[in-house]
């Protein structure tokens, strides 16, 4: 008979709050009152310094009343600043609760932290943030000021308002292509006068191809027989029931985009206040959009119902309308991700760390004296994105910007040339924001000595493989 085999005591379970033994050890002494906070959607694990609390991590609900015990508790173990990764959303509301308790709070980068030793528990997490944010390791993320972020949130949220509204703007586009009206075809856009006007007859019950034709507009290029063939399709119900519903929301969305424009000239206006003599103070012309037009471009769709240019100009002290590229929708972007100059000074030092930050200049690994990769970081802006977009239209531009958006897409392809000319559209608005001073496209294309270096290292290598030598004149 095997005798019993002998009980092994339980091991002691580990709480939730207790710190890890296999955490590392490194110099805390840049920052000694930092703290961790790993933010999730139910809980929030805090850790401060082991010697300010005999429990030095503590768990939190993440409701309004728990967030609040949370700041009481790091004001009492006497923290000045805290680490949080930026975890979907959820930090939104620490950070602001934090920060009007005058804690300073730095978000950083999940990818920068992630490299966690021993198991990942929400507790290494924590005490992980705050030992690299005592040794003063981590990179503060930029964000608005706190006058800027109801304008951001609200840029934000037209943003998703506009792809809705062209959502039904296809939806309707295909109901037609299933009437088989060619509606869209015989006008430019499917949203313009002529063709909201036709529709309207439509859904009224008019059917007959020659009275609905004779409601284009007289601007409209195509010919009335063109349009009445267009016109002839498959009247049913379930058709025109779809039909009418899509146009209904369409037209919601445009009246919801009106009052959110309201609402996002309101913020502009009181963040920077209109003065007298706009027009002859900020440099913008009266008529006139570019140097030697006649009249201002109209108003994209999807743009801002305002003055976007002028508000910029209020905004950044110059007028960065006239460069090429630069549009109502750049404009408008950079106001509410970015801010006023002032604080666009403050939290990039540099025009080489603010085009790092949008991801638009090559991030070059080098090791051992070899440039391993020299691509741009995929990063995802809003600020980079329009960015982008303004370079895109610049392909058939007149001037010297369109001249180097052209030549660079044809050397590095149009992929990396949009990437080229964004970079250097930041560079050139960065540089008259920090100057003041308005914009010289001589001066922002003027050839520098390292462009002339460049340029007489590639003949030399030319001369040398035709068997020729580039001899300077004295």
């Amino acid at each position: 008979m095997n005798s019993p085999q002998p009980k092994h005591p339980r091991r002691k379970r580990r709480g939730k709050n207790r710190p890890s033994k296999t955490q590392q050890s490194i110099n805390t002494t840049a920052q000694p009152d930092a703290a961790g906070l790993d933010i999730g959607a139910d809980e929030i694990v805090v850790a401060v310094p082991p010697d300010r609390d005999a429990q030095s991590v503590r768990t939190f609900s993440s409701f309004t009343a728990g967030v609040h015990q949370l700041r009481d508790w790091l004001l009492v173990c006497g923290v000045k600043t805290a680490a949080m990764e930026s975890t979907g959303n959820y930090w939104v509301t620490v950070y602001d609760v934090l920060e009007q308790a005058g804690i300073e709070v730095c978000l950083v980068n999940a990818r920068h932290v992630k490299g966690v030793p021993g198991k990942k528990t929400d507790v290494c997490d924590a005490q992980w943030l705050q030992q690299l944010h005592s040794a003063g390791l981590l990179k503060k993320s930029f964000r608005p000021e706190q006058d800027i972020l109801p304008l951001r949130y609200l840029m934000r949220h037209r943003a998703g308002l506009v792809e809705e509204t062209a959502r039904y703007v296809l939806l309707m586009q295909k109901v037609l292509t299933e009437m088989n009206l060619k509606i869209h075809h015989v006008f430019s856009d499917l949203d313009g006068v002529s063709a909201q006007a036709i529709i309207d007859a439509i859904l009224a019950g008019e059917r007959n191809p020659e009275v609905l034709a004779a409601l284009r507009d007289r601007r409209c290029r195509s010919s009335e027989e063109t349009i009445k063939a267009a016109l002839q399709g498959d009247y049913r119900e379930e058709y025109l029931f779809v039909l009418r519903q899509s146009q209904s929301q369409w037209k919601q969305h445009l009246q919801a985009l009106a009052e959110l424009d309201a609402e996002i000239e309101a913020i502009i206006k009181r963040i920077a206040p209109p003065t007298d003599g706009d027009d002859t103070a900020s440099g913008v012309p009266k008529s006139g959009n570019r140097k030697g037009e006649a009249k201002e471009k109209a108003l994209g769709k999807n743009t801002l119902r305002m003055d976007v240019r002028k508000a910029a100009v209020r905004f950044y002290g110059v007028d960065l309308g006239a460069i090429d590229g630069v549009g109502s929708g750049l404009l408008s972007v950079l106001m509410s991700e970015i801010g006023t100059g002032e604080q666009l000074k403050e939290g990039f030092a540099t025009s080489a760390r603010f085009c790092s930050w949008l991801g638009l200049n090559p991030a070059n690994d080098i090791s051992g004296g070899k440039v391993l990769k020299a691509k741009t970081r995929s990063v995802k802006s809003r600020v980079a994105a329009a960015f982008r977009l303004g370079a895109l239209g610049l392909t058939n531009a007149k001037g010297l910007m369109g001249q180097y958006s052209r030549r660079i897409k044809g050397r590095l392809g149009k992929a990396e040339g949009i990437t080229a000319t964004a970079h250097k559209l930041a560079r050139i608005v960065y540089t008259m924001i920090v100057t003041g001073r308005p914009y010289d496209e001589n001066e922002a294309f003027k050839i520098t000595p390292q462009n002339t270096k460049k340029q007489i290292n590639k003949l030399q290598k030319q001369a040398e493989a035709l068997g020729f030598q580039i001899v300077a004149i004295p």
